[in-house]
């Protein structure tokens, strides 16, 4: 069999097991960029908090989180609830579901300064110009400021994406079948160490590719509102 012959019939028998394991992986890094951007938010709020304690909390929160290896996190995360949560819950004990909580957690931390970075960048001057038309302090917030740095943010939002895409590959490590799962598992039955690895490798790169041409469109709409 020649080599064309073969790529097409290796696809062909294994290509509905890397799309499902791409599945996972996608379905990961949305649910971790969506609730580790909700959480961020809270995040950087109580890191300008007035209060010293709410901001000592926060700070502790996102040292901790971005000092520590996200693999670590995930594995604390994940058997520490699997002890905590009783047998008979099944659903609060999915593998993909605290698989989530542990990347949310990791993402929320880096997306915090993401936010609390972009706000910053935002002249004080247009903090001023809110209060001055009579808006309050979250009005101003949430209708002058957010939005500016909401563009400003967006570039390094994206990239945190891409990067999920290719962090959540550590989910592995607990057994859910995302895509390196799933070329581990082809590996494993076609005794075949490289081929199973490359066409995941070959998928990753169109997802961040793709992810990549999308967000820089979206940038440069942003860029001529």
């Amino acid at each position: 069999m020649g080599f064309i012959e073969s790529q097409i019939t290796f696809i062909t028998k294994y290509w509905q097991s890397y799309l499902s394991g791409a599945g996972v992986t996608i379905l990961l890094s949305i649910i971790g960029v969506v609730l580790g951007s909700i959480l961020g938010i809270v995040i950087c709020l109580m890191r300008m908090s007035k209060s010293k304690l709410v901001r000592g909390i926060s700070t502790a929160y996102v040292e901790i989180i971005r000092g520590t290896p996200m693999v670590v996190q995930l594995l604390i995360i994940y058997f520490g609830l699997k002890q905590i949560i009783p047998p008979n819950m099944e659903l609060l004990r999915n593998s993909i579901l605290l698989c989530s909580i542990a990347i949310c957690i990791n993402s929320s931390a880096y997306i915090a300064e993401l936010i609390r970075g972009g706000i910053e960048s935002v002249d004080k001057g247009q903090f001023e110009a809110g209060r001055c038309l009579g808006l309050s302090e979250k009005q101003t917030m949430r209708r002058i400021i957010f939005p500016q740095a909401f563009k400003n943010i967006l570039p390094s939002l994206g990239n945190e994406f891409i990067a999920l895409i290719k962090e959540t590959a550590i989910v592995l490590t607990v057994g859910v079948t995302d895509l390196t799962y799933r070329a581990n598992v082809i590996k494993g039955a076609t005794f075949e160490v490289v081929r199973p690895l490359v066409y995941a490798a070959i998928l990753y790169f169109i997802m961040t590719f793709t992810l990549s041409k999308v967000l820089g469109r979206v940038e440069r709409s942003l860029a001529n509102d």
